[in-house]
């Protein structure tokens, strides 16, 4: 199982939404501020990782810490988002 997992909020400049750029399977975000594109990623990425990388066997044959992911978030500096 793939215990890092990496998100980053990217600005649509034409849609005016954040869209994520995840390898968590199944997370795909749009989010008008980057508070509500985070609200969005703390609320579904564990379940996200849960149901789509970790198998059953996974959590019948390994102890629970090693099943505990890691999410490295990227959030965009805001000073590159003031100029776009």
């Amino acid at each position: 199982m793939q215990r890092t997992f990496s998100v980053k909020a990217l600005w649509d400049a034409e849609a005016k939404v954040f869209v994520s750029e995840s390898d968590i399977e199944g997370l795909h975000i749009e989010a008008e501020t980057i508070e509500a594109f985070e609200a969005v990623m703390h609320d579904a990425a564990i379940d996200l990782i849960v149901a789509n990388h970790v198998s059953e066997e996974d959590l019948a044959s390994r102890p629970l810490r090693d099943l505990i992911p890691a999410i490295l978030w990227e959030r965009p500096d805001a000073t590159k988002l003031a100029v776009a």
